[in-house]
C-alpha cells in the first residue's frame, strides 16, 4: 500500500533557519589549501 506523500515547507523540512557558515568556510578552507599547497610546492621544488 502506497503511503500519502507528506508535504512540509523548506524551512520545516531542514528544521529552522540556517546560519551562512558554509559561505565563509568553504572559501577559507580552499583558501588554506591552496596556500599550502604552494607553500608545499616552493620548499621541495
Amino acid at each position: 500500500m502506497a503511503e500519502d506523500p507528506i508535504e512540509v515547507s523548506r524551512t520545516e523540512a531542514r528544521g529552522g533557519a540556517s546560519t551562512h557558515v558554509t559561505r565563509y568556510v568553504l572559501p577559507i578552507s580552499l583558501g588554506l589549501i591552496v596556500g599550502l599547497f604552494i607553500i608545499l610546492l616552493l620548499m621541495f621544488a
